[in-house]
């Protein structure tokens, strides 16, 4: 069974840190593509950051310089550091593993912005 729990969200000053996990369990960890989305209220969800099986990243421009994904195959667990964060920041964010046609979502981690 494929189960993807999501770690570290809660309430940062803006300018805060913060540092998101997802742990997976129940696939081949090393194949998956790995994204973290997030969705704000009334808003769609967006693809924030994504680290592929081969280790190279992509983001979106309004985290870039701020946000960094990272995974460790040895612990089949991916990270979402966020540094200088702003109140737009705040979202319901989610992981996702990808591989061929398989989509998995973990089941959301809400972080707040706010002073």
């Amino acid at each position: 069974q494929v189960k993807l729990v999501e770690s570290g969200g809660g309430l940062v000053q803006p300018g805060g840190s913060l540092r998101l996990s997802c742990a997976a369990s129940g696939i081949s960890f090393s194949a998956y593509d790995m994204g973290w989305y997030r969705q704000a209220p009334g808003n769609q969800r967006e693809l924030v950051a994504r680290i592929f099986s081969n280790g190279r990243t992509d983001y979106i421009d309004p985290v870039k310089d701020r946000f960094t994904i990272s995974r460790d195959n040895a612990k089949n667990t991916v990270y979402l550091q966020k540094n200088s964060l702003k109140p737009e920041d705040s979202a319901l964010y989610y992981c996702k593993a990808h591989w061929l046609w398989t989509d998995c979502w973990g089941q959301g981690n809400p972080v707040t912005v706010s002073s």
